[in-house]
């Protein structure tokens, strides 16, 4: 066991300080601290010896170099086993500095308030990660706490221990420590290299890392940090918006269109594009391609959601839309989307170009006897952009450019079908008169022969099987309009 002797204090901020100030005042340990730490232990009636008191030197270069003095570290560093350091210590009038306690600059923290590099930069804390590795390493003699929240467990030791602390101790918070250090190091690595630590991945056991410039894409206006699962949603929002007119609505929900509209207006293109699926809708992403003003931000303020996506917001607008101090509200900029996709796999990468098949009149076959009106055609091209957009398998229904339901991610086509059937009725939506999208072709008749039951009147499909014809009959007996694009629109 060794005893504490000498304390170190300097930390950014002050919260629980007192407690365990108070703790090694009761215990007669000596405090050395710096500016505003020894400032804030004079206001509380904590006596402690300034470090400018120990070294001789001011704090200098606007408190950039406070504690890094031979005097401070070599307390810290020499081994109180050698003969050699006791002597130096003794030469150069060096203390014992047995106790570090450090809470660093908010460096993570500035990254979320600010974009200004010299702010940034400014809390990069030096100081304060030397005086913690140095004490770490020569754990066998000292013990630090890196940051406030290990106070509580140091304040057990203290009390426990009456001042003295164990090896095993003092090892198990040196770990802690360059744990602490390599946390803060790496967030700055990360922002000099254009990286972005995430709080966490899909799932909070996951870590994860943005590689890339969300300032290129938006304007943060409102709402807490982008986490993972946000930056998915957001790149399908994006996506799909890119493909569709104004004045469109879209509502994101684990990467899939939930409701969708296209109008006139931007407020009946939200109270459509919700009518889809109001359940799914709740906690979701939305994105429009038009200025929000105050009448759509009203309606859109009802509704609990994670995200909203615009080129543009009404100074009212914004203001209620903001008053949701976590809700994520991201002006969109002029970008485009990277061409080329990749994906880690295996011990590798692949890559693609992305999608941006967009298929077009002229394009166009047209196998049965009964061909799509103009209505038609317009809702089938507009079914044939959600479809792309939605995980395979993909079945889409639409109405009058509104998403009445889509059947994703099944593994079979039926299924997907069957799926966006009964969540259409589940809200009462009419499909009699509705028009199908496939993203890939049918192998047989059976899509078809359900479609028809249920009242839809064109559909749009790649085409390309060897039975093909066994879709076409049955679209002729039914008398529905069948269009084939030629393109198919996996999307995994």
């Amino acid at each position: 066991m060794k005893k504490i002797h000498n304390a170190l204090i300097t930390v950014y901020n002050k919260e629980n300080l007192d407690s365990i100030a108070r703790k090694l005042h009761l215990l007669n340990i000596n405090i050395f601290s710096t500016g505003g730490t020894y400032h804030y232990l004079q206001e509380i009636g904590i006596p402690a010896t300034s470090i400018e008191s120990l070294t001789g030197y001011p704090s200098i270069f606007g408190g950039r170099v406070k504690t890094l003095h031979p005097v401070v570290m070599g307390g810290i560093l020499y081994r109180r086993e050698k003969e050699e350091d006791i002597k130096e210590t003794q030469t150069y009038n060096i203390p014992p500095i047995d106790l570090v306690i450090v809470d660093l600059y908010p460096f993570e923290e500035t990254l979320q308030q600010t974009a200004e590099e010299t702010e940034i930069v400014e809390k990069i804390d030096i100081g304060g990660i030397s005086l913690i590795r140095a004490a770490a390493k020569n754990y066998a003699d000292v013990i630090c706490v890196p940051s406030r929240r290990y106070y509580q467990e140091f304040i057990n030791i203290l009390q426990s221990g009456n001042g003295y602390t164990s090896l095993e101790q003092r090892k198990e918070f040196a770990s802690c420590c360059f744990k602490e250090t390599s946390h803060y190091d790496t967030a700055i690595s990360n922002w000099f290299s254009g990286e972005t630590k995430l709080r966490y991945g899909e799932n909070p056991h996951q870590s994860a890392v943005y590689h890339g410039d969300m300032e290129k894409c938006f304007d943060q206006l409102n709402g807490k940090e982008v986490s993972y699962n946000n930056l998915l949603d957001i790149e399908a929002a994006v996506s799909l918006m890119n493909d569709l007119e104004k004045s469109a609505f879209a509502i994101i929900k684990h990467n899939n269109a939930c409701g969708v509209a296209l109008r006139n207006n931007l407020t009946e293109a939200w109270k459509d594009a919700l009518a889809g699926d109001p359940v799914s809708a709740f906690g979701g992403v939305i994105i429009c391609n038009a200025k929000m003003d105050l009448k759509t931000a009203t309606e859109v303020h009802k509704l609990f959601f994670e995200i909203l996506i615009a080129p543009d917001y009404n100074e009212k607008a914004l203001e209620l839309l903001s008053s949701k101090k976590n809700r994520i509200i991201l002006k969109q900029k002029l970008f485009s989307l990277p061409k080329i996709q990749f994906r880690s796999l295996l011990c590798g990468v692949i890559e693609q170009e992305r999608d941006v098949s967009i298929e077009k009149k002229d394009t166009l076959t047209y196998p049965t006897e009964q061909r799509p009106s103009q209505s038609q055609l317009e809702d089938l091209f507009f079914a044939n952009i959600l479809v792309k957009h939605t995980k395979s398998n993909a079945i889409v229904l639409v109405k009058n450019k509104q998403l009445l339901a889509s059947g994703m991610g099944q593994t079979s086509r039926v299924d997907a079908l069957n799926h966006a059937i009964a969540k259409a009725k589940s809200f009462n939506m009419n499909l009699h008169g509705a028009v199908m999208a496939s993203d890939a072709f049918f192998p047989f008749a059976d899509c078809v022969n359900i479609a028809a039951k249920e009242g839809i009147v064109a559909i749009i499909q790649p085409g390309g099987s060897i039975r093909d014809k066994d879709s076409i009959d049955a679209c002729n007996t039914a008398g529905i309009a069948m269009i084939f694009t030629g393109v198919r629109h996996f999307k995994h």
